[in-house]
């Protein structure tokens, strides 16, 4: 039976602030609520709240892969939460172990800026745009990926200023949306 069967991945690019230190932990956000992804779904507040429920109680953690490999652990979440803004994330890579050690020096380097969450849709509802607003999700895993989906949150090496990305990221969704408006016309 394939364990990954029915999963589906939501990009994400790394939440703001998100930093990878000296000695490889990295926190940040993973998604954001209320923000439409290049998917049209767009992630409620309090969707991961029953999930991660669910693995405090079993006993389990959130798996940090890298490109949803479940081949390719890379480390470990220590800390998975939801708060007012979305799913914030912090844990360690593992730079003992190849791709661990990669994804640290791709990160630092600005080479490697996402995050995509593996999930199962529990419940979502469609608004009047014909958006998916996912309203409950089974969080499995979140990893470290190339590519991401939503525009509005980026990972930075330690150095580089929150405020500073809160700038360029805003920039960015005013370009965004300006492009999306010349394409509806």
């Amino acid at each position: 039976m394939d364990m990954n069967a029915g999963l589906e991945h939501k990009f994400a690019r790394f939440g703001e602030g998100l930093t990878v230190s000296e000695d490889a932990v990295i926190e940040g956000y993973a998604s954001l609520f209320g923000q439409t992804d290049q998917g049209g779904d767009i992630v409620q507040a309090g969707a991961y709240a029953a999930s991660l429920k669910a693995l405090e109680a079993g006993g389990q953690r959130v798996k940090m892969l890298w490109q949803h490999d479940p081949a390719q652990p890379i480390g470990v979440w220590d800390e998975v939460r939801e708060d007012g803004r979305g799913l914030w994330v912090k844990g360690r890579l593992l730079e003992s172990t190849q791709k661990g050690h990669e994804a640290a020096a791709l990160i630092r380097a600005g080479a490697l800026d996402g995050l995509s969450i593996g999930y199962r849709t529990k419940r979502a509802v469609k608004d009047d745009k014909g958006r998916r607003l996912l309203t409950e999700l089974e969080l499995w895993e979140v990893s470290l990926v190339t590519f991401p989906m939503l525009p509005s949150a980026r990972v930075a090496a330690k150095g580089i200023s929150p405020e500073a990305e809160w700038t360029w990221r805003s920039i960015a969704e005013l370009f965004d949306s300006a492009r999306q408006e010349l394409a509806r016309r």
